[in-house]
């Protein structure tokens, strides 16, 4: 039996056993029996990917266990990759979720079902191998994650209204993936994967087409890509934090999984104009999330608009290997999805660090909006360790997590300017400089923003008595942490332990026979100018900071030390009133946006009644509103209540107005057929 079989079939079993266990068992222990059945299946997971980018393979088909289609599983080298991310992030999470399930009164038996049900879930969507398999899974999937959004609904009623945002949105994109697949379906022998190969190669480019971006609609707004978006800000701020990990480091991903497995995979690549339209949602997504981001005060929405700027950079690199591929440069093709795989990877360990540090100071606090934070750091030490890796992981900036596939990604933008002459030479020479100028303003404005988030929330003075107050979370919870921060460190010094393997997925996807990336310390490119040492480069700023420190050491041992207070221009001590918030350090960068992100802002004057020239109190609001949601969503929202209202005053209740409203429709369907006859 392959270490794929053992690994797959470990965690099918491992995540029911589990879900029923939690079932029986007494509510003392069942945080305990889900969290360790649920890092029991994440483990398994975790080893059938690495079996299956490594060369094993599994293969099983099960016709009679669902009607019409059956059940068939395939893990090839693609699936295993998402495979073994999901398998990552689900052992750090359940961890994690032992300590924090119990504290926050969410150890009640729904929520521990159907966090390994979950989990589960998103382990079978890349082993799937037939259409019918690929949206059972998906759908289980979306409603397993769509019960755990809705956990603390009774507690909280902007839970209620995360969960039905998310509940629609899902199920659109559902819609949307259901119709591409069943009329891609309607030119191949059956739903099997290989069938549709094999009628990839014969679709006309119409239907090719419409298949890619009806299916792209529905990827997208699984990934939280503009403009389907407007979920992931609302639930995962009001998901658990164990469930929001899991959420923004595993299943958004599974998007990018199904863009990458239909359009280089079954429909064999496409056309230009396919994967120019997914490097500009990419590239849109990327700016957008992150200046969202940048003027947020919550934490976890904050991380929530991280991951769509994320999935943006993801999706950047998806396009610009298709946008490779299609003009003939496979080599460097490999290099951007290899970019982009990576970047999956890297993503998944920091916003899982992230969003349980994020869930740890709403334990120890009981807030997570930043203005109300500060001087965590003496309450909560570690947590704070844990909070500053992951913002530096996720700054881009080196020796950080996703600093290295960064790199990649621009190496593979800057190095794929076309020659004159070439095909497809004039959209990708404007495609790519501008795409360069995307990833290099996201990579400035996530500084910017996670500086905001840590200096902003953990170094500052306490700006309330909850942050005053905070205590460091259960040792379960820290576990967690640290496992998701040793994975953080482990992929920015040693980035070559997965990169051979991922370079080796994005070959097979591609069907490039080299893979597009080696070495085992020293990162080089295949066919490419282009190498860096992680290691080295984080030894070489190391002793440069102990370079530096010492000379400052050595300088002030000679001179006399007296201690002085700091310069406070006359005002006396500082106190927390003085200091940047969340939002006054925001104040620069919605200033240089101001036309993109239009915030709103009102100052109400409360005169004293005896007197309108004298003040009582000034009150001042600032907003800033999701542009795109604004413009979008909301006519929307307005036109469905309209036809809403209408509808009541059709529903009078009375029942010859229905048998009425029966009787035209019979003659108008009558006299319809006669005609068309």
């Amino acid at each position: 039996m392959s270490l794929v079989a053992v690994g797959l079939g470990g965690a099918l079993a491992a995540g029911v056993l589990t879900a029923l266990a939690a079932v029986v068992v007494p509510r003392r222990v069942r945080s305990a029996v889900a969290g360790t059945g649920t890092v029991v299946t994440g483990g398994a997971g975790v080893m059938a990917g690495v079996g299956a980018m490594t060369g094993s393979s599994l293969s099983v088909a099960l016709p009679g266990l669902l009607p019409l289609s059956g059940v068939s599983l395939t893990l090839d080298a693609l699936g295993g990759l998402f495979v073994a991310v999901t398998g990552g992030v689900a052992v750090a999470a359940g961890v994690y979720g032992i300590s924090y399930t119990r504290s926050h009164g969410l150890d009640a038996r729904g929520v521990q079902v159907v966090f390994p049900l979950f989990v589960v879930a998103m382990l079978l969507v890349p082993a799937a191998a037939s259409v019918g398999t690929f949206l059972v899974c998906w759908e289980l999937m979306a409603l397993f994650s769509l019960l755990l959004v809705v956990a603390e609904h009774r507690h909280r009623p902007e839970v209620a209204q995360a969960g039905r945002w998310y509940a629609v949105m899902t199920h659109l994109g559902f819609v949307a993936v259901l119709i591409g697949l069943l009329v891609f379906v309607a030119h191949a022998a059956d739903d099997s994967f290989p069938a549709l190969r094999e009628a990839g190669r014969h679709l006309s480019p119409g239907a090719a087409g419409l298949v890619f971006v009806v299916t792209l609609a529905g990827f997208a707004s699984k990934a939280g890509i503009l403009p389907l978006h407007a979920w992931l800000p609302r639930a995962h701020p009001e998901a658990p934090s164990h469930v929001s990990a899991l959420m923004s480091a595993a299943m958004v991903n599974l998007g990018v999984y199904g863009l990458v497995r239909v359009g280089f995979d079954l429909l064999g690549g496409g056309t230009l104009w396919w994967w120019l339209l997914v490097l500009a949602l990419g590239a849109v997504s990327a700016v957008y999330g992150i200046l969202q981001a940048a003027m947020s005060t919550d934490l976890k929405r904050l991380l929530g608009q991280s991951t769509t700027e994320n999935m943006g950079l993801v999706l950047v690199g998806v396009g610009a290997a298709g946008v490779f591929a299609t003009s003939g440069n496979r080599v460097l093709a490999g290099v951007a999805l290899a970019a982009a795989l990576l970047h999956v990877i890297n993503h998944a360990a920091f916003k899982t660090l992230l969003f349980l540090a994020a869930g740890s100071v709403l334990h120890g606090t009981g807030a997570r909006d930043l203005d109300a934070l500060g001087g965590l750091r003496a309450g909560m030490p570690q947590t704070t360790a844990a909070f500053g890796l992951g913002a530096l992981a996720a700054s881009a900036l080196p020796p950080g997590t996703a600093f290295v596939s960064e790199w990649l990604l621009l190496q593979a933008l800057i190095h794929g300017l076309p020659a004159p002459g070439a095909t497809g030479g004039t959209a990708a020479a404007i495609a790519m400089p501008l795409a360069v100028a995307a990833v290099a303003l996201t990579a400035g404005l996530a500084v910017a923003t996670f500086v905001k988030a840590f200096g902003v929330g953990f170094l500052a003075k306490p700006r309330s008595a909850a942050a005053g107050n905070a205590h460091e979370s259960p040792p379960a919870m820290l576990v967690g942490m640290g496992l998701a921060g040793v994975a953080c460190v482990v992929l920015a010094l040693l980035p070559t332990l997965v990169l051979p393997a991922v370079g080796t997925v994005s070959g097979v996807a591609l069907g490039v026979g080299d893979p597009a990336v080696s070495g085992a310390v020293t990162v080089r490119l295949a066919g490419v100018a282009g190498a860096l040492s992680p290691l080295m480069l984080t030894l070489a700023l190391l002793a440069a900071v102990v370079l530096v420190v010492g000379a400052v050491r050595v300088v002030a041992a000679r001179r006399a030390r007296r201690a002085a207070r700091l310069w406070d221009c006359g005002g006396g001590p500082m106190s927390a009133r003085m200091e940047y918030t969340a939002t006054s350090f925001a104040e620069p960068l919605q200033r240089v946006f101001d036309d993109v992100v239009r915030p709103e802002q009102d100052v109400d004057v409360t005169h004293h009644e005896e007197s309108r020239y004298l003040v009582q109190a000034v009150e001042y609001r600032r907003k800033v509103p999701d542009r795109v949601e604004r413009r979008l969503y909301e006519p929307v929202l307005a036109a469905v209540a309209a036809w809403g209202r209408a509808g009541r005053r059709l529903a009078t209740g009375s029942v010859h107005r229905y048998l009425g409203y029966g009787f035209y429709t019979l003659c108008a369907v009558l006299i319809l057929v006669a005609v068309t006859r």
